[in-house]
């Protein structure tokens, strides 16, 4: 019976993956549509024990430089738990801040550091997304990405397997799968 229960729930955040990637951004707030992406995100990751200090501590949300979300996320977040923690946020100025996230969202307004931001984050544990074209091939895990005025994502699989991240592979079969390139 727990399995089929689990099935239930994995499908229907699915679907709230396959909904957000489908609505046009021009439909719905996009920051509201992303905001959902990084909670799902988080839903489907599984981070190693060394992530959290306690079984009691918060998965944290971290920004990393100029907040795009306005009041999106905490609002899309409100009351949520992920693994049975609840969730915090936090808004970060340097990388060297963010030995305490769980998810750390690189915004547009630091795309020239990203090289940089990805050296200084811990090596493990850590999921990195953004909405920065090239970001998943520039060493990051996950790129939101504008698809024909629909949202989408990429996964940089390898990197995320480095830092000891396992992503479901339903989620990684509605990703585009990139390999690093190190652009600058």
């Amino acid at each position: 019976m727990g399995l089929g229960i689990n099935r239930w729930r994995t499908t229907r955040l699915l679907s709230g993956i396959l909904l957000a990637a489908m609505v046009s951004a021009g439909t719905v707030d996009e920051y509201q549509v992303k905001a959902a992406f990084l909670y799902n995100f988080a839903k489907f990751v599984e981070w190693p024990p060394e992530a959290f200090r306690s079984d009691k501590e918060p998965l944290r949300i971290c920004i990393l430089g100029a907040n795009p979300f306005g009041s999106s996320l905490s609002d899309v977040l409100r009351g949520k738990t992920v693994l049975g923690r609840p969730i915090a946020l936090a808004d970060l100025t340097e990388p060297t801040q963010a030995a305490d996230c769980q998810i750390v969202f690189v915004s547009e307004s630091d795309r020239k550091r990203v090289r940089l931001i990805l050296k200084t984050l811990p090596r493990t544990g850590v999921l990195t997304v953004s909405e920065s074209d090239g970001f998943a091939a520039r060493g990051g895990m996950v790129n939101i990405t504008r698809q024909g005025g629909h949202l989408g994502f990429e996964i940089n699989a390898d990197v995320a397997s480095d830092a000891r991240l396992r992503i479901s592979s339903r989620v990684l079969q509605l990703a585009r799968i990139v390999k690093s390139a190190w652009l600058d």
